[in-house]
């Protein structure tokens, strides 16, 4: 699967190539439709993104008041 970011770029040619205004009409639906596909898993892939935010944003803290980032192993002092 591409990448969130590659396939935005792919939207935005897509989008620029129906501007174009010597394209035929049958390639212009065809890019729009392919658009539309891409358009709908972006937006899912945000929604998720999203949710995942406001869980982080929503968990209780920690007693110690730090946040737990969970991202390296306790280094022994």
């Amino acid at each position: 699967m591409k990448s969130f970011e590659e396939r935005l770029r792919r939207l935005e040619e897509l989008s620029e190539k129906i501007r174009e205004p010597d394209l035929a009409l049958e390639d212009a639906v065809a890019a729009f439709e392919e658009g539309v596909k891409l358009s709908k898993g972006l937006e899912k892939d945000l929604d998720r993104i999203e949710a995942r935010v406001e869980i982080l944003l929503n968990e209780p803290a920690p007693p110690d008041g730090k946040p737990e980032l969970g991202l390296f192993d306790p280094v022994d002092q």
